[in-house]
């Protein structure tokens, strides 16, 4: 396990954000993504709430935004260094932004996310 302060953790999520190419970013839509810096599920590091781009509607409306929960003591516990936590955070957040476009997770992991 690897300590990062959850400043820093969140600096890396952003940075995985910001690193999705420009066209899957300006198609997101209304979903926030957020970390948790104490919990979650044991072995998961990251959740996708919502309904998929793929699975709205034209009476798609009025609904509160999607969410992505990235863990950090999930991740942290996984790595024995900041650098693998910055490529697990990368790896993590693509993974739910897939989730958000509607691909599922063995088509994911096909895809090796």
């Amino acid at each position: 396990m690897v300590e990062v302060e959850p400043e820093r953790f969140e600096e890396y999520v952003a940075e995985a954000l910001d690193g999705l190419p420009p066209e899957l970013g300006r198609l997101m839509d209304n979903v926030a993504v957020t970390v948790d810096h104490h919990g979650g599920r044991p072995g998961l590091l990251g959740l996708y709430q919502g309904i998929p781009l793929t699975r709205r509607t034209s009476s798609y409306g009025g609904v509160l935004p999607d969410r992505i929960t990235i863990y950090r003591r999930a991740i942290t516990a996984r790595c024995a260094t900041e650098g693998e936590v910055v490529d697990q955070v990368r790896r993590t957040v693509v993974h739910e932004v897939g989730h958000h476009f509607g691909i599922g997770d063995r088509r994911l992991r096909e895809l090796g996310w």
